[in-house]
């Protein structure tokens, strides 16, 4: 998610988040926010914190506490609106519900009542619903929601997949958080796929960043499209290696960071590119603590973040 543009308060095209440009002159005092959970994501949503990016530490505590579905929050994604308010999405389940959460906070801290957007309800079939992510699309001005579910009734070809774990991606539009388009397909290459991160690098040129979630390969790809809807190029060659996704991509020098889950080795990868074509390994240059688990990236004010780890009660749960 994922560059900035003038219709959002923090950092968006350029970390891949659809979110929300502040002011220039309130950019330097702005951090760099990484949703996170961590295994077995039962006890809520966590944040890390960075001022460049690339060096990330801890913000103690956990700061939603999941209630809904199976009571569990994984994958969660944050976008920021203009009016400074943070809308949160995320998965609600592994299998067997067909929607995902959504909450909205003004200080990451206290937050609404959470509701289950049942994206997927109406489609016959449905097993789940994964890794919901937000993209702002400026050409229509809507927000997208983009997921990932399996339909076995469905005519996609299955290749070595199970039919249960045989996923494509799918989308919702909102204008106003309230109400949730029909759902639509948004990605089929043909193959089994999930996670999905979009930016935009300019008019008519979007960036996809997608994990190919076949068994063979389980790795990350991009696409490329002029319109954030699609339709979407062939998919490219693998850029990490096995066992690896939760994309998120953040705007770094004259390129772009794409952050990955390397869950075979329990730990954080990227990787750094200039035109999404040519990829150089990066994991040796950043930190992230240990246990955090795929996000995506936005900013907010440095105050906020003060008032977070001074403030809070939840502070004190690490």
């Amino acid at each position: 998610m994922k560059t900035l543009t003038k219709a959002l308060a923090v950092l968006a095209l350029a970390a891949g988040l659809g979110s929300c440009s502040r002011p220039a002159a309130d950019e330097a005092r702005d951090l760099y926010m990484f949703t996170s959970f961590r295994e077995p994501a039962t006890e809520g949503l966590r944040f890390l914190t960075s001022t460049d990016g690339v060096r990330w530490d801890s913000l103690p505590g956990t700061w939603l506490t999941p209630v809904i579905g199976d009571s569990i929050l994984r994958d969660p994604s944050i976008i920021v609106t203009p009016d400074s308010t943070f809308h949160l999405v995320w998965t609600i389940s592994w299998r067997g519900d067909t929607g995902f959460g959504y909450a909205r906070s003004k200080d990451l801290v206290h937050w609404s009542a959470q509701r289950r957007i049942g994206a997927m309800d109406s489609v016959r079939s449905t097993v789940n619903v994964w890794a919901p992510e937000w993209f702002y699309d400026d050409t229509r001005g809507e927000y997208m929601v983009i997921y990932s579910s399996c339909v076995p009734d469905s005519a996609f070809s299955l290749g070595e997949e199970d039919p249960l774990n045989n996923h494509r991606l799918w989308y919702v539009t909102t204008a106003d958080f309230e109400t949730f388009s029909a759902p639509r397909l948004f990605y089929d290459p043909g193959f089994s796929c999930i996670d999905a991160t979009l930016l935009k690098r300019g008019e008519g040129d979007y960036v996809m960043v997608v994990k190919d979630n076949t068994r063979p390969q389980r790795n990350i790809k991009v696409a490329f499209a002029s319109d954030p809807r699609g339709p979407w190029s062939e998919p490219s060659e693998p850029f990490t290696g096995f066992l690896t996704e939760g994309p998120t991509t953040v705007r770094n020098g004259e390129g772009w960071l794409i952050y990955y889950d390397d869950y075979r080795t329990h730990a954080y990868g990227a990787a750094r590119t200039e035109d999404f074509k040519t990829f150089t390994p990066a994991t040796d240059s950043i930190s992230i603590p240990k246990g955090h688990k795929h996000g995506t990236i936005f900013r907010a004010p440095a105050s906020l973040v003060k008032a977070m780890r001074t403030d809070a009660p939840a502070a004190a749960n690490d």
